[in-house]
């Protein structure tokens, strides 16, 4: 597995973060004895869209990250950044350059 560095204090993660989909299901819909079906359905979705997520096939938005706290009593802080947490450590391991900071003229 290859080690990503994170900006944050130095840190190199080695393994993926837990995405969003999973705490969904582990910590909230697992313990609530709450099916996929059931929080669409409280929610106001399409029973698709919460198995992606759960799934982890697609990032819980903006929208749906105020619904979700809403719900279970959280933040949508809380679930946007389990999402930008596994974008980051995604785009870490896909991006093998980066560009040099620009100077400024002087």
């Amino acid at each position: 597995m290859r080690q990503v560095r994170s900006s944050n204090a130095n840190r190199t993660l080695t393994r993926r973060p837990t995405t969003p989909g999973e705490i969904l299901s582990e910590e909230f819909l697992r313990p609530l004895r709450m099916t996929q079906k059931q929080l669409a359905d409280h929610l106001g979705c399409d029973v698709k869209v919460v198995n992606r997520i759960v799934n982890g096939r697609t990032s819980v938005t903006a929208e749906m990250a105020l619904r979700l706290a809403a719900s279970f009593r959280t933040t949508p802080e809380f679930w946007l950044n389990a999402q930008k947490a596994v974008d980051l450590y995604d785009a870490r391991a896909r991006v093998r350059r980066l560009p040099r900071p620009l100077r400024l003229a002087s």
